[in-house]
């Protein structure tokens, strides 16, 4: 597996994307492959422009990638850098955790 080390910037980007119920659902829907803007949107009753709006948040966040196709739009995963936010989340809790653990065993 080859990691990236994503910018804290970068982190909060995704992070901030991942937040939102709507976000979480496209990707949710992109992990059984690839779906054009139509498709995705038959899954939900918003606006053609609050879903633009996500999926740019997405784009952004480097989380999804688009390529046009004709006059569609088909989205997908951006699974490295998936897998590079789910390292450095694992990361921030090892670190919590031992620092725990070490101010634990120092108590008497």
């Amino acid at each position: 597996m080859i990691l990236i080390k994503l910018s804290n910037h970068h982190l909060e980007r995704a992070f901030a994307a991942l937040a939102d119920p709507n976000r979480r659902k496209i990707l949710t829907l992109l992990k059984a492959g690839s779906l054009t803007a139509g498709e995705i949107a038959g899954h939900f009753a918003i606006t053609k422009g609050s879903l633009s709006h996500h999926f740019n948040v997405l784009k952004a966040a480097d989380l999804i990638r688009s390529e046009r196709r004709g006059q569609r739009i088909v989205y997908s995963l951006n699974t490295t850098v998936f897998e590079d936010v789910a390292h450095a989340f694992i990361e921030l809790f090892a670190t919590v955790r031992s620092s725990r653990k070490t101010r634990a065993e120092a108590k008497p």
